[in-house]
């Protein structure tokens, strides 16, 4: 059984940092693709970040490139989101994702392309 327990979100003020965290447990390796989506209040899931397995290249979405950067501790079986410079836009609920399949980025931009899930973690930004 694989676990993802996201944590790390809260409450900042726009132009502030947060970094938030993925741990992830059970019969995983650093093989795996990880992301981390977003669901803004009144808006579809859509991917921010990707960390792709083996080779660790990374994707960004435009609107936070320059801004996050998506990591893996895989001693600590760990993928991070750093968020620097938060705006408002950015206020939305944060998960992580992994995924063992293999294929594009193209594909690993889709949710549907993950099985696992972590539960969520707030971040809300203050003007």
């Amino acid at each position: 059984q694989v676990q993802l327990v996201d944590a790390g979100g809260g409450l900042v003020q726009a132009g502030g940092s947060l970094r938030l965290s993925c741990v992830v447990s059970g019969r995983t390796s650093s093989s795996w693709t990880m992301a981390w989506f977003r669901q803004r209040p009144g808006k579809e899931r859509e991917c921010v970040g990707v960390i792709m397995g083996r080779s660790d290249s990374t994707y960004y979405a435009d609107s936070v490139k320059g801004r996050f950067t998506i990591s893996r501790d895989n001693a600590k079986n760990t993928v991070y989101l750093q968020m620097n410079n938060l705006g408002v836009e950015d206020t939305a609920v944060y998960y992580c994702a992994a995924t063992a399949i293999s294929g594009t980025i193209s594909l690993y931009t889709q949710a549907k392309s993950y099985d696992y899930w972590g539960q969520g973690t707030q971040v809300t930004v203050s003007s």
